[in-house]
């Protein structure tokens, strides 16, 4: 069975050197393998990857199309190793995830969101200050919760208004413009920030009272008070507050800004991808179908474009 273990770990180590993270596969993988071994089997087969995949009980039909499909990518990788391994079909266990509804902003709330977080405790801590400046800034660039924890100070160039995004989700980096209001709010956080502490305590731009950087869970959890606080809803579907939320109201502002402007936005949609750090331009097109308001724009485009071409 080692030869087994081997391949899982060249398997994982061969698809992060192509920008893959693969945390949870890491783990699954080896787990199935052990279960090959319980079960005495030295190759994978179709009906093994099946009892392995839907192990879990009280957990929804993606979640075992997911671990499937793990399986499937990794005994395609086998099977040119091991002949007799066997590739799950694509038709097991069919199930695609439906993406919830995104929570668009309006103007109005953004502003009491930001309002709000200025009043967080204690009156005469940072904390307000950084939560305030730190959601700002997820709403004006749709950067990532994780990217804006991430950055640090040498990350932010203000007199050439461009923030550096390093190693992000895909591990991939690219630039993020920002405007000069933008660069002004960043340098009023560092005025609290530098007074509060008498100089920056450390190399991460958004810090904690104790002047270490962010965590991830900290700050959902205060955006979710302050969500609460406004008695702000999600859609149907959804669960719970989330930050996510700033990254898609700045998508889908732009979007309908260029539609607006009457702009060409097949043209303009790779580049919103890139600025967002999306692996694949359709990522960024589900927009269009997820919000009501886009779909009537993109569709009354389209009839003028044939009004026009008839």
């Amino acid at each position: 069975m080692k030869h087994l273990r081997y391949a899982v770990e060249e398997y994982i180590n061969m698809r992060r050197g192509l920008g893959y993270k693969l945390i949870y596969e890491s783990k699954a993988l080896n787990d199935f393998v052990s279960f090959l071994e319980q079960e005495d089997s030295d190759h994978i087969t179709t009906k093994l990857a099946l009892n392995w995949s839907t192990k879990p009980k009280n957990v929804q039909p993606n979640w075992w199309a997911r671990r499937l499909s793990m399986v499937r990518c990794f005994a395609k990788y086998m099977n040119t190793i091991d002949p007799k391994t066997e590739i799950p079909p694509l038709d097991l266990l069919p199930s695609r995830k439906q993406r919830p509804t995104p929570r668009i902003f309006s103007n109005d709330e953004i502003i009491q969101i930001l309002n709000t977080a200025k009043t967080l405790p204690p009156a005469t801590g940072l904390r307000r200050w950084t939560y305030y400046y730190f959601f700002g800034l997820l709403s004006v660039t749709g950067i990532r919760l994780s990217e804006a924890i991430k950055l640090d100070c040498e990350d932010i160039d203000l007199c050439k208004n461009i923030l550096s995004i390093r190693d992000t989700k895909f591990i991939k980096s690219r630039i993020v413009p920002i405007h000069t209001s933008t660069s002004n709010k960043l340098k009023e956080y560092i005025q609290h920030r530098d007074t509060f502490f008498g100089k920056q305590p450390g190399n991460s731009f958004f810090v904690s009272e104790n002047g270490k950087p962010l965590k991830v869970q900290t700050v959902l959890w205060t955006f979710r008070r302050i969500f609460e606080q406004l008695n702000l809803k999600m859609p149907p579907g959804s669960s719970g507050s989330r930050t996510h939320s700033f990254r898609h109201t700045f998508t889908v502002n732009t979007l309908m800004n260029w539609y607006r402007s009457g702009m060409d936005v097949d043209l303009c949609m790779t580049r919103l991808s890139a600025f967002l750090g999306h692996t694949c331009v359709t990522n960024t097109y589900w927009y269009l179908s997820a919000v009501p308001e886009l779909l009537s724009l993109t569709t009354a485009l389209l009839e003028k474009r044939e009004e026009d071409l008839s």
